[in-house]
C-alpha cells in the first residue's frame, strides 16, 4: 500500500477542502480491507515485541481530529492486540490547575514513550494551538512561539530516538452530525455524547482553519502529519493500522544478542535419577 498519498507535505497550500473523508483507496467494501487486518494486527504485534526486547527507538502516534472523528475507536482496533506491557495511552483534557502552572509541554512530556515503547496521544499537545485559538485564548504572536517550541520538542524526542507519527482524522460535518445521532439514539453510547460536542459544532470553520495552520507549520520531515479518511470506519481503522506498521518496518529491528559468549548451564541442571 502506498501511504505516501496520505502525506502532508504540501503545506504552503489550504488542502483540507481538497481531501475526500469518503475516500477508500483500492478497497471496494469492508470486508476486503478486514481481510488483510488481522494479518496486519499480527504483524504489528510482532514487531512490537522487538521494538520491546531492543529497547532502542520508541514511538509516538499522535491522534488528532475533530469530535467525533473516532480517535478513541482508532486506539481500540489498531492496538487491540499489542502487548500492554509495552504500549500506553493518554488523552489530554482541559490543563489541571498544577499543569497550568506549568509550560504547556510539560505534562506531554512525561506521557511520551520509553526507549522500547509504543504510545498514542487521544488529543495531544495540539490541542494547546487549537482550542485556545480558536476561543480566543491565543494571539498571533504567542500561537507563533507554540508552533516553534512544538516544532522543537519533537526535533528533540526524534534525536533522542523517538519517532513521531501524526495522523488527523478528517471526518466530514455531516457524519460528524450523523455520529452525534448515534450515540443519542443508542443508549450504550450515551456516555460518549457531551452537549459540547454541539457547541463546537459552530466553530467548525474556525478548526478548520487551525488545523491548516498546525499542518502548514509542524508537518516536517522527521514528524510528518497523514491525514486519515475517517467517514468509514473500516477505512480509518485499516490505513491508520498500515502507517504504523509501515513505520515500524522502517525500523532497524533485531532481536539483541548475548553481550557475551553463551554460558554452559549444563552444571545447574539436576541429572536424571
Amino acid at each position: 500500500m502506498n501511504i505516501d498519498r496520505y502525506l502532508i507535505n504540501n503545506t504552503n497550500d489550504r488542502i483540507l477542502s481538497k481531501l475526500d473523508p469518503e475516500d477508500t483507496g483500492s478497497f471496494r467494501d469492508k470486508e476486503e480491507a478486514e481481510a488483510k487486518m488481522e494479518a496486519l494486527k499480527e504483524r504489528l504485534a510482532e514487531l512490537q515485541d522487538i521494538l520491546f526486547a531492543q529497547k532502542e527507538k520508541s514511538l509516538l502516534v499522535v491522534l488528532q481530529g475533530m469530535d467525533s472523528s473516532g480517535k478513541d475507536g482508532t486506539v481500540k482496533h489498531i492496538f487491540s492486540g499489542v502487548n500492554p506491557q509495552g504500549f500506553t495511552v493518554t488523552s489530554f483534557k482541559k490543563p489541571s490547575l498544577e499543569e497550568a502552572a506549568h509550560d504547556f509541554l510539560w505534562r506531554v512530556h512525561m506521557k511520551t514513550p520509553a526507549k522500547g515503547y509504543i504510545s498514542a496521544f487521544n488529543r495531544s499537545h495540539y490541542e494547546d494551538v487549537l482550542v485556545p485559538r480558536v476561543h480566543g485564548g491565543l494571539d498571533k504572536e504567542e500561537l507563533k512561539r507554540r508552533f516553534k517550541h512544538i516544532r522543537h520538542f519533537e526535533e528533540m524526542l526524534t534525536d533522542q530516538n523517538t519517532v513521531i507519527l501524526k495522523l488527523f482524522l478528517h471526518i466530514s460535518k455531516e457524519k460528524q452530525l450523523e455520529k452525534i445521532q448515534e450515540r443519542l439514539q443508542d443508549p450504550t453510547k450515551h456516555w460518549k455524547f457531551d452537549v459540547s460536542d454541539l457547541e463546537e459544532r459552530k466553530f467548525w470553520d474556525d478548526y478548520q482553519d487551525a488545523y491548516e495552520d498546525v499542518f502548514r507549520e509542524t508537518s516536517t520531515d522527521t514528524a510528518p502529519w497523514y491525514w486519515i479518511p475517517a467517514n468509514r470506519r473500516w477505512y480509518r481503522n485499516y490505513l491508520a493500522l498500515s502507517i504504523v506498521v509501515k513505520t515500524l518496518e522502517g525500523f532497524d529491528l533485531h532481536y539483541p544478542k548475548l553481550n557475551s559468549p553463551t554460558p554452559d548451564i549444563s552444571e545447574l541442571i539436576s541429572p536424571r535419577h
